[in-house]
This record gives structure tokens, C-alpha cells and sequence, in this order.
């Protein structure tokens, strides 16, 4: 009986000391977690200002922790404020007071307080930057215009004052250069002001393409998602070459028209050879540049096609008193050269030139030694350096021919 009931006792001690191990597992596990979850709700509490909980002597050793990294850690709302918030231009080393840093100002106001993206900033700011120069353009073609309607005689007398210049004849060089001023007067032209356009837009172009390649090596980290369709990252180049391209040929359409410089004259034809060939060297130079360089680039030469269009309507021409432009027979033009041709006679026009200043160089030199030192002797004999012998022979030879008439 006493080992009947022994084992029949011992069976079930050992299933209530199993059962007793698991409860006890549970309940460590179970205790585990709940003080897992109240440390993690002890410390959000911290984090968001919320008041702790009452004390727990199962938190007595974690509580001063987590107060001394509350203290330290910033609220749930600081750290998402810094993370939603992008820096500034000016934080990043930007943004001078330079032209180069006003444009940088100007992309930022359109990114940042009007909300527009990377690209659509650096188009609207392209758009304004050229409607600012419209006036400049206008003025410039109507100086080309009027260029053009009396671009034979300005041709005859300018050829006229070089003849004479490589001659060395002064005075039908002072005459031509009178009759050529004389000539820009009356009609009121200057070929001088067809490079305003180019002195207008040359610093604009110059100032937004440093301004961007700043902003793309630096980089600044929200240009890396501000482009669209195929490029996205405004800081690298343009994976398909799309851009590069397109940029290429709206600048060879653009040179081509004469767009805005007046290159369409008929005597200009070596220089139209030398802006037909300058895209296609420029391409290989440009064609790993950043996009964002090229976003600016492409709306500036569609800018200037549509603006092409535009100044060749008769309507808006006679509104912005543009002068129409007079085809001149080629009769009527002298013959042009072509650009070996012109680059020979220029090269020749330059020795003829350096030497005939070299020469005026020469005489002006002997002219102030002659002025500011003692007078060189010429010749071989000063009658100013008499010896005392040679006086009476001069005077006999003097007398000789009257003693001969008295005998």
C-alpha cells in the first residue's frame, strides 16, 4: 500500500512539478514583458512630456536611466521637424551676395517658399531672367536692322579707311574714317551696339551656369530627387544623353536664324561658318555636365526660338518700332571672302599693321632725341669749329676773284 500510494503519489507530483516549471515559466515570461512594455511606455512618456507613471519597485533601477536619457534625447517633435525640414542655401556655403549667389537666392525663394520643385524653379527663374533682357533684345534688333539697310555704303567706306590704313596715306585715312563717322551719324547706327545683346546676356548665362554646377557638386541633397521625367537627379549628368543633344541642336537652329544677334547679314558669312561649327565643340566639352545646367540651358534656347518667332511677325515688329529689313541684291554687296580667304588677309592686315607702327614708333623716337638731346652732327664738317688757319684762306679765296677784275 505504501508503495502503491507511494508511486501513485509520486505520478502526480511529477505532473504537478511539471505544470509548476511551466506556470512559473509563463509567469517570468509574462513578467518579462509587461516590464518590457512599461520601460518602452516609461520612456515615450519622457520623450512626449507625459507625466511618468506611479512608481514601480520593478522600475526602481531603470527609472534615473531613462530620466537622464529623456533629458538628453529631443522631443518626438524636434526629431520630426528635423527630418521634414531642408537646410539652406546659405547653411550649405551659398547664396553670396555675388550675381552668382542671387541666383541662387532666386532659386531657393521659388523652391522653398513657393513650393516649387528643383525644376520647375530653375525654368521659372530662366523665363523671368529672360524677359528682364526682352528690352535689351529689342534694342538690338533694331540696330542690326538698321545696320542691314545700309550695310553696302558702311561696307564701301570701311573698306575705303582700310586701303588707306595699309597704305600708309594719312590723310585718305583721316578722310575715309571722317566720311564713315559722318556717314553712322546721319543714319544714326554703330556696329559697335550688335554686341549689346551678347554683353546683356553673356554675364546672365555665366552667373546661372556657375550658380547651378555649384549647387550640383555640392550637392545639395534635394536636387538628387528634383528633376522629372527620365532625370530625376538634377546633380548628375543625363544617363540617355537626351538634353546634351536637344540643347546642341536648338542652339544650331538659333545661330542659323540669326537669333537676336544679327548674324543673318550676307557680308558675314565667315563668321555664320565659325557659329555653324561652334555647337558641335561645344557638345563633347558639355556633355557630362549636371542636368540642372541643362534644365536652364534648353528653356534659355527655346526661350530664344519662340522669341525668334515672335520679332519676325510684321505686327510685332512695327509695335516695338523694329524697321524692316531691306534685301540688298548681291549686286549691291561686295564679295565676300571665304574663311581661309579672310583669315590670310586678316593675318596680313595685322604684319602690315605692326609694321607701320613700328615704324611710327622709329621716327617718334629720333624726333624726341632730337628735341631733348644735343644735335647730332651729319656730316663731316662744322663750319661752327673754325681753326684760326683756315680763316685768311677763306677770305683770300673770297678776294681772289676781285683782284682778277682789277687787273
Amino acid at each position: 500500500m505504501h508503495t502503491l500510494f507511494g508511486c501513485s503519489r509520486a505520478q502526480p507530483s511529477r505532473r504537478h512539478h511539471g505544470r509548476f516549471l511551466w506556470l512559473n515559466s509563463a509567469a517570468v515570461r509574462h513578467s518579462s514583458s509587461q516590464i518590457l512594455v512599461e520601460t518602452v511606455s516609461v520612456a515615450t512618456s519622457a520623450l512626449e512630456g507625459v507625466a511618468l507613471p506611479p512608481s514601480d519597485p520593478t522600475l526602481a533601477l531603470t527609472q534615473p536611466l531613462i530620466e537622464q536619457v529623456a533629458g538628453a534625447a529631443p522631443t518626438a517633435a524636434d526629431v520630426l521637424q528635423a527630418v521634414a525640414a531642408e537646410p539652406r542655401l546659405v547653411e550649405l556655403g551659398l547664396c553670396s551676395y555675388t550675381p552668382v549667389g542671387l541666383v541662387q537666392n532666386l532659386l531657393e525663394f521659388f523652391h522653398l517658399d513657393l513650393g516649387l520643385p528643383w525644376w520647375g524653379a530653375i525654368v521659372l527663374g530662366t523665363v523671368l531672367a529672360r524677359l528682364a533682357m526682352f528690352p535689351a533684345i529689342v534694342k538690338g534688333q533694331r540696330e542690326a536692322a538698321k545696320l542691314n539697310n545700309v550695310l553696302p555704303q558702311i561696307t564701301k567706306l570701311t573698306n575705303k579707311m582700310n586701303e588707306a590704313k595699309q597704305s600708309g596715306n594719312k590723310y585718305e585715312f583721316a578722310k575715309a574714317y571722317s566720311d564713315l563717322n559722318l556717314f553712322q551719324k546721319k543714319h544714326d547706327v554703330n556696329p559697335l551696339r550688335g554686341f549689346l545683346v551678347p554683353l546683356v546676356q553673356a554675364p546672365v548665362f555665366i552667373s546661372f551656369f556657375i550658380a547651378l554646377r555649384k549647387m550640383a557638386y555640392l550637392p545639395v541633397p534635394s536636387l538628387q530627387t528634383g528633376g522629372v521625367l527620365w532625370f530625376t537627379d538634377l546633380t548628375a549628368a543625363d544617363p540617355f544623353y537626351v538634353l546634351p543633344l536637344a540643347v546642341t541642336g536648338t542652339m544650331f537652329f538659333i545661330l542659323e536664324l540669326g537669333a537676336e544677334s544679327g548674324i543673318d547679314n550676307p557680308n558675314l558669312r565667315a563668321m555664320k561658318t565659325v557659329f555653324r561649327i561652334m555647337p558641335l565643340i561645344i557638345l563633347p566639352l558639355t556633355i557630362n555636365f549636371p542636368t540642372a545646367v541643362f534644365t536652364y540651358w534648353m528653356t534659355s534656347n527655346c526661350f530664344s526660338l519662340l522669341q525668334v518667332a515672335l520679332l519676325k511677325h510684321p505686327a510685332v515688329r512695327h509695335k516695338l518700332k523694329i524697321p524692316d529689313r531691306i534685301k540688298h541684291p548681291d549686286t549691291a554687296m561686295p564679295k565676300g571672302d571665304g574663311l581661309i580667304e579672310s583669315m590670310k588677309k586678316g593675318w596680313k592686315n595685322a604684319q602690315l599693321a605692326q609694321q607701320l607702327e613700328e615704324r611710327e614708333r622709329r621716327i617718334n623716337n629720333h624726333l624726341d632725341i632730337a628735341a631733348k638731346g644735343p644735335l647730332r652732327q651729319t656730316f663731316t664738317h662744322n663750319p661752327l669749329q673754325q681753326t684760326a688757319s683756315a680763316k685768311p684762306k677763306a677770305a683770300e679765296v673770297k678776294a681772289k676773284p676781285w683782284k682778277d677784275t682789277m687787273g
